[in-house]
């Protein structure tokens, strides 16, 4: 069994930053790529950033340069840090497991946590 708990979210003002973190439970973790995608109701679910089981990394244009995944396998977390935060990145944040990299495209895996909402005010 795979659980996936996210935390970190909050309200922030425009420019600020939060760490996201996202804790995984199961066997599943250093052996897999992981990621992070946000929604906002009424909108699909958009990917923000991947991190493969070595620890390469690639971002989504809108949060490039903006935000940071970094995972440590000792804990079984993957965060994000995001910073220069803007009132568009508001939405739920949800983190996935057990993805794999196909080329430079991230796969989605079939885990998802329960989301941590990050609000930025403008």
């Amino acid at each position: 069994q795979v659980h996936l708990v996210e935390s970190g979210g909050g309200l922030v003002q425009a420019g600020g930053s939060l760490r996201l973190s996202c804790a995984v439970s199961g066997s599943i973790f250093s052996d897999d790529a992981m990621a992070w995608y946000r929604q906002v109701p009424g909108k699909q679910r958009e990917w923000v950033a991947a991190i493969s089981s070595g620890g390469s990394t690639n971002y989504a244009d809108s949060v490039k340069g903006r935000f940071a995944i970094f995972r440590d396998n000792a804990k079984n977390t993957v965060f994000l840090h995001t910073r220069s935060l803007k009132p568009e990145d508001t939405a739920v944040y949800y983190c996935n497991a057990g993805g794999r990299y196909s080329g430079s495209a991230y796969l989605t895996g079939r885990y998802w946590g329960q989301g941590t909402q990050v609000t930025v005010s403008s």
